[in-house]
């Protein structure tokens, strides 16, 4: 607990007079030892963003508030989402449990329905003195999935995900993607017509939900600030680059959309399942995307377009993100405050033929992780040490000096604190992920230099395994499957799968909340 003013000029008369040796009472002691201030938590959570920041050398992006954050703290070369979707990656994040492990694969889980006692990572901070609060895309609330309140002091502020202030995007009415993120029935959904990918209005920040969620991260750090007897887990969830990418039309001037380099390569890993990879699933909600979306690329127009709007919407939220942080030195706080920034699985802007997320492959699970932790982290460090989603929540425990959490559900991740001391430090040798496509199970094991994927049938644990092996020295694409050419590579990295739990079987829907 923080002490304030009156008791620390207590403490220190007392210690003056021990150093006096005014100790004269038989069996009494002056010793006093001053317990340092327990540290504030600020966890930023970015949606649908791969690693398009400058500091991790992607030179297209403008992102000089998260360059800057870099520049303060670690930054996590090698970090992966253990799944590459919204919902269940952040539940590998606040539960700290993967999805083999939870069996929490898809919306409309509830994970009370299986783990009733689970401990959240905000949840946990709670329990040991700490005030939690939340505010815009922290658990993903949609498709049947919501907030959960055990794990906040106060109630979660929640905003818009999908969104439009065009009056011309709005001519339709309400969108199917704006119902399922209002979790409205899917068959309700249906019914409505599909968003606008993009729009770019002449509007101020706060006219998109992330610019108010700066605004309130803002209010809500300086209401913090003036109880300073009770550290704080704050939990700020941006939406941009989600799609739509709506975004106000300056940050679209940040770049020149005829320059935009278009994907390097547009067709599938050659060998690999056809269920491994997928060509809709999310962009096809969106017009002017050709439905059905199937192998064949987007013209070129388009798919500069939607890289465009990617990055715009990239630029934008740094903006909010550069906000809060400012906000956060201007109050002081930033000395005994651990930011850290996640973003929630990687993204594919037309690469391989796919957009957005969902398989296994490197840059839909490849995440930005850059962690500041005062008087630990290193400016400016970078590590190599590969990384998962689950290691954030016994690494903020132990930065924390919180006990070693003994929880309901599993607990996959590993204290990342000795890496923060020491970036040369490694405690993991490959990243451990999983999705399913088309009634299989995909795990896939990743080292500094290979991928590995077992593809097994749900809920058959007889039939015979298919596999990916995929070789990165040359690049972040999957060029083409080289398990049947590489067997002692392919040997190696299942023996390290085989050191995994056997996963669990998809958890069955829960019951829609009215």
């Amino acid at each position: 607990m923080k002490m304030n003013d009156k008791q620390r000029n207590v403490m220190k008369k007392l210690a003056v007079l021990c150093t006096a040796g005014l100790a004269f009472l038989a069996g009494t002691s002056c010793t006093f030892v001053h317990k340092p201030e327990q540290p504030n938590v600020l966890l930023i959570l970015i949606d649908d963003l791969r690693p398009a920041i400058g500091a991790y050398g992607d030179t297209l992006a403008i992102t000089p508030n998260i360059d800057k954050l870099a520049a303060n703290g670690l930054l996590f070369e090698r970090a992966y989402a253990n799944q590459a979707v919204c919902g269940p990656s952040r539940y590998n994040l606040l539960l700290g449990s993967r999805s083999t492990s939870s069996g929490i694969y898809n919306f409309g889980s509830d994970f009370r329905d299986h783990y009733p006692d689970a401990v959240t990572l905000p949840q946990y901070f709670k329990q040991h003195g700490y005030h939690a609060e939340s505010m815009g895309k922290v658990f993903h609330i949609g498709h049947n999935t919501y907030n959960d309140t055990a794990s906040w002091s106060v109630p979660h502020h929640k905003d818009l995900l999908i969104e439009y202030v065009d009056p011309a995007s709005k001519k339709d009415g309400f969108t199917r993607e704006e119902a399922l993120f209002a979790n409205k029935d899917w068959d309700y959904a249906r019914s409505l017509p599909k968003g606008i990918a993009w729009e770019s209005p002449d509007v101020a920040d706060d006219a998109y939900a992330d610019g108010r969620i700066a605004n309130r991260a803002i209010e809500r750090l300086r209401g913090l600030k003036s109880q300073p007897d009770q550290p704080f887990f704050l939990a700020v969830g941006f939406a941009r680059p989600h799609l739509p990418f709506s975004v106000p039309q300056k940050y679209w001037d940040m770049y020149d959309e005829s320059s935009l380099p278009l994907p390097q390569r547009t067709t599938r890993p050659e060998g690999a399942p056809p269920y491994a990879v997928k060509y809709g699933d999310e962009i096809d909600q969106y017009v002017p995307v050709p439905t059905p979306v199937t192998d064949e690329p987007f013209p070129d127009s388009l798919t500069r377009k939607l890289i465009h709007g990617y990055y715009a919407g990239v630029s934008y939220v740094d903006a909010q993100i550069g906000k809060v942080l400012d906000e956060l030195a201007a109050l002081g706080l930033d000395e005994n405050t651990i930011v850290v920034l996640w973003g929630d699985h990687g993204y594919m802007l037309g690469e391989m033929g796919m957009w957005t997320k969902h398989v296994n492959y490197e840059l839909a699970n490849h995440i930005p992780l850059i962690i500041s932790a005062p008087g630990v982290s290193r400016a400016g460090s970078r590590t190599a040490q590969l990384t998962e989603t689950v290691d954030i929540y016994p690494t903020l425990v132990e930065l924390a000096g919180l006990p070693a959490p003994q929880v309901a559900q599993p607990l996959d991740g590993l204290s990342m604190v000795p890496v923060l001391k020491n970036p040369e430090t490694r405690i993991r040798d490959h990243a451990y992920h999983a999705f399913p496509r088309g009634g299989h199970l995909g795990r896939a094991i990743r080292t500094d230099r290979y991928r590995l994927v077992e593809w097994r049938k749900i809920n058959d644990p007889t039939a015979v395994a298919e596999y990916e092996l995929y070789d990165y020295e040359q690049g972040p694409m999957e060029w083409k499957n080289i398990a049947a050419e590489q067997p002692d590579v392919r040997a190696k990295l299942e023996a390290m799968l085989k050191r995994h739990p056997a996963p669990m079987p998809p958890r069955p829907q829960s019951p829609r909340r009215e």
